[in-house]
């Protein structure tokens, strides 16, 4: 804390000498007022040069009184002369406007349209000028930012938690306190599915951060926009097409911290099996061990992995501007390491907290090979009719090796003070396979020019994840005298997961202008029709050794070594992950908008109509294995703006929103899972919440703004998942969705972003709170002494929910010697992880800091060299409990405060980043 608050002292007295000095002034767009930065300022006679910061400020150094001639230029900008005059007493400042240059002037204005669309001042614009309540992320602060994927981008945004896989890096966004379930996500606008197996959310982490132009975050809804968006919605805006050659690309090399100190583990992916010798030979075959390759078990040890990032885009226009073509690709290739301890943990007798059972120790060594593509042809027939036509082509691989030791506690032989214990060695090898592709066709129409608009779009996605031969191997072993050894071989399980989602979608939205007295006003209506098909799939098979009790050292030394008996040679097909399923929403609107004495007004209503079913394949006694969900909801909004003046304006909005089920959730069947058994349920609600917001927004120079808000929302029928004990066999609990009466969510959001010539200050802080009230379990004695256990209402902050949120991040830019930095740090506060079924045993997460930094410099001819470091802290994930079991005084690794039980603790270590950028 102290070297931090060294740094924060120093940037802050680097900004007040930043804007010392003599001579000051601001250049700006004459014609939209923005300022400019990387204008070149010369003060003549002296020579002097100065170059505009990120405010658009230049300074100069006290000068004698006298006749000065200021000689302003910029690449894209006509350059202008402009005489002053020094008195003795003055402290002169002298502002300047710059013009465009013509297209005859400079051709190459083909650069700055491209950077304007991406460029801070845009996205200010765009949140000034937007319907609704949205933040923005533009591209030029995505370029300079440590972020490389969309997911860590979002981190950076006011009222936004992520939360982080396996691996360290973020994954799925949490926005105003709202689960990863309460928001969707958008590509240009258009709605995408989730390779996710059980749920609808999108990993955000599948999309590469250089693709995109910018990325915006709504917070409020419009008519217009599909309902299903209680958090937020997440729209990337990839890359366009601008007039003149557009060409970057870009190549980075570096390393992760703990893969570099404790190497990393591999097995062989190209032997996979890519699909089962169920789904090979048909339903009735008996498998082999033959059917199966040792590809899984083959280990290999690399002592260094260097990460690698390449990406690239080209684009322009043609025929005099009217054919528009890009075309992007991103590549990144990482390697990452990660340890954990996992405290597996039961509530036992009348115990008020968990006792632990064993503790594993676990080492995680990641591959990850991260593609993106997109590609965009347009053409502008007239100026009343365009056409475009979108590609998107998104694909995550992820090859894992988790190799764990778990010592069981309460198996006879643990004792800890002779260094004696049971061990089992698990290890796992998984590959996933996830990928999303958008094609979308796209139209805009002056029907009546000036009167009668028509778009539409035509869509069609595709969203598949791919667990193939997904293996995992136990081996007994033991502890004699602190020393570790494995003994024999346990079991084995291979298993095939794979399901797809394909969507076809059609939108239609017409708009009427006209005018009510002298206010212009737009009335528009239309709607959108998706159908969706959802295909799943899930195969496993369970060995054990051929020898029985194969001894370590005796009958194998390597695993590639054990010989197998298939106990299901036919396959288990779990019924819970095989199913076929469909949703086919159909949705209008109405919508106004109205601009009227300094008030905008959109309103409406939508209505959507949602038909939900599935029919599981192989159902085991479950009373619903063909089910549907037919409902109808009407929305209803308002949003309002109003101008106070002095680039002053306030906010107030409200809308009905909805979230439904995922397919995963509806389907009544168990299966176990990772360290839970989860189960669906069928009875399970869509949520419907009614969403309040106001906002008073100052934006006084381009660039710079104020942002403070608040919200609140109230939730009908919020899913939660908890910990539920099974009916007809209580000693079984069950991961299972369910609804919770009503749920209320309120917080407040501030969002400051100043720049200081050279320095720039971008910070958020958001408040939130939540309640909701769920059963939980509480065992007592009865009067006879017999176990009974009851249910207690207990009150709870939702799932996912950080009390606060901060971001806070140092800008340099020095555009005269070619110098960009960015020091980014995130903090994020407690928030619940996993809810028990157990009154007082919710698994909390600690609040933890990002800390970041970022690095380039800009040469002559194009060139640019940066560096980025990600998690300079090397802040854990701690799991834990909020409260204490004296039962695990003895287990390793647990904190002796008396106050918490410690569930989990990951580590993932820094990671660096060198490369070097060309932009034409």
């Amino acid at each position: 804390m102290k070297s931090l608050l060294q740094i924060f002292l120093f940037v802050f007295l680097g900004m007040a000498h930043a804007i010392a000095g003599g001579i000051k002034g601001h250049v700006y767009d004459k014609k939209s007022g923005e300022s400019l930065p990387g204008v070149t300022v010369l003060l003549q006679p002296t020579k002097q040069v100065a170059v505009t910061g990120l405010d658009g400020a230049y300074a100069f150094k006290e000068e004698p009184a006298g006749d000065y001639t200021l000689v302003v230029s910029h690449l894209t900008y006509s350059s202008l002369k402009k005489d002053i005059h020094i008195l003795k007493e003055d402290n002169p400042r002298f502002d300047i406007y710059l013009s465009e240059k013509s297209s005859k002037e400079l051709t190459e204005v083909i650069i700055t349209a491209t950077g304007k669309a991406s460029s801070e001042n845009t996205a200010r614009k765009i949140e000034q000028k937007a319907p609704f309540v949205m933040n923005a992320v533009s591209g030029a602060a995505i370029e300079v930012s440590p972020d490389l994927t969309v997911a860590n981008v979002m981190q950076r945004v006011s009222g936004v938690s992520i939360e982080r896989s396996s691996n360290g890096e973020g994954q799925y966004a949490i926005l105003r306190g709202m689960d990863k379930r309460y928001n969707y996500t958008l590509i240009n606008g258009v709605k995408i599915p989730s390779p996710d197996n059980k749920y609808r959310y999108v990993p955000l982490d599948l999309f590469p951060a250089d693709l995109l132009e910018r990325l915006e975050v709504y917070k409020s809804l419009t008519p217009n926009m599909e309902s299903d968006a209680i958090g937020g919605v997440v729209n990337m805006v990839m890359k366009d097409a601008t007039p003149g050659l557009q060409l970057n690309a870009n190549i980075a090399s570096g390393y992760s911290q703990m893969t570099h100190d404790k190497g990393y583990t591999a097995f062989t992916a190209d032997k996979m099996n890519t699909t089962s010798p169920y789904e090979i030979n048909g339903k009735g075959y008996q498998a082999t061990p033959g059917d199966f390759n040792s590809g899984t078990f083959d280990y290999k040890r690399r002592n260094f992995t260097p990460n690698t990032v390449v990406g690239f885009s080209v684009g322009n226009r043609f025929l005099h501007n009217k054919l528009g073509v890009i075309v992007a690709a991103s590549y990144q290739h990482n390697f990452r390491t990660t340890t954990s301890s996992f405290y597996d943990h039961s509530v036992n007798d009348v115990q008020q907290f968990a006792a632990i059972n064993s503790m594993n120790n676990r080492t995680y060594y990641e591959q990850q090979r991260r593609s993106g593509f997109h590609g965009k042809v347009d053409y502008v027939f007239n100026d009343h009719n365009k056409i475009s036509f979108y590609n998107a082509f998104m694909m995550l691989t992820n090859l894992q090796t988790r190799d764990g030791i778990i010592t069981e506690f309460g198996i006879g032989g643990y004792d800890p003070e002779k260094g004696n214990a049971q061990l089992k060695y698990e290890t796992r090898t998984r590959r996933i396979d996830q990928q999303i592709y958008n094609g979308t066709l796209h139209g805009d129409h002056d029907l009546l020019p000036g009167k009668l608009k028509l778009g539409w779009s035509a869509v069609v996605s595709t969203a598949r994840n791919d667990v193939p031969d997904n293996t995992t191997i136990t081996v007994n072993g033991k502890q004699s005298n602190f020393v570790s050894t494995r003994t024999n071989v346990d079991r084995a399980s291979r298993r095939w997961e794979r399901n797809t989602d394909n969507d076809l979608a059609g939108y239609l939205d017409l708009t009427y202008t006209t005018k009510i007295g002298s206010s212009k006003v737009d009335f528009s209506a239309g709607g959108l029709y998706r159908d969706k098909q959802r295909s799943n799939f899930f195969n496993n098979y369970t060995f054990l050794p051929a020898v029985a009790a194969a001894a370590y050292g005796v009958d194998f030394t390597k695993y590639t070594d054990i010989k197998w008996d298939i106990q299901n040679p036919g396959g288990a097909v779990a019924n819970a992950l095989t199913y076929d399923a469909s949703e086919k929403t159909a949705a209008g609107y109405g919508m106004f908008k109205l601009k009227v004495n300094g008030w905008d007004v959109t309103g409406g209503v939508r209505i959507e109509n949602t038909d939900q079913g599935y029919h599981m394949f192989f159902p085991q006694g479950e009373k619903r294995p063909v089910n549907n969900q037919v409902y109808t909801d009407v929305l209803p909004s308002l949003n309002l703006k109003y101008d106070l003046g002095g680039h002053q304006q306030a906010r107030a909005s409200y809308f009905r929103s909805v979230n439904r089920p995922g397919f995963f959730e509806i389907v009544p069947a168990k299966i176990v899972l990772e360290d839970y058994m989860e189960r669906g349920n069928a009875d399970l609600k869509r949520a419907i919440a009614d969403n309040f917001d106001v906002r008073y927004e100052l934006f006084p120079k381009a660039g710079d703004q104020l942002l403070v808000g608040a919200f609140y929302k109230i939730i009908t029928n919020p899913i939660e998942y908890t910990l539920q004990p099974d009916a007809s066999r209580p000693q079984d609990s069950y991961y299972t969705p369910g609804n919770f009466g009503t749920a209320r969510n309120y917080g407040f959001e501030a969002d400051y972003i100043h720049f200081f010539s050279k320095l720039g200050v971008k910070a958020n802080y958001t408040y939130t709170h939540s309640a909701i009230t769920t059963n939980k379990s509480k065992r007592i004695r009865d009067e006879k002494g017999d176990l009974q256990t009851i249910q207690v209402d207990q009150t709870r902050p939702m799932y996912g929910q950080s009390a606060h949120i901060a971001n806070l991040s140092l800008l340099f830019k020095d555009a005269r010697s070619g110098w960009d930095a960015q020091l980014a740090g995130a903090y994020t506060g407690p928030r619940i992880n996993t809810v028990s079924q157990f009154l007082d045993n919710d698994l909390w997460q600690k609040g933890f800091i990002q800390m970041d930094l970022s690095i380039e410099k800009h040469f002559r001819h194009h060139f640019t060299v940066y560096a980025k470091a990600g998690n300079l802290l090397n802040t854990p994930a701690t799991i834990f409990i909020k409260g204490y079991n004296k039962e695990n005084d003895d287990v390793p690794g647990q904190p002796l405060n008396g106050r918490e039980t410690l569930i989990r603790k990951e580590t993932y270590g820094q990671t660096y980043l060198l490369g070097v950028r060309y932009k034409l």
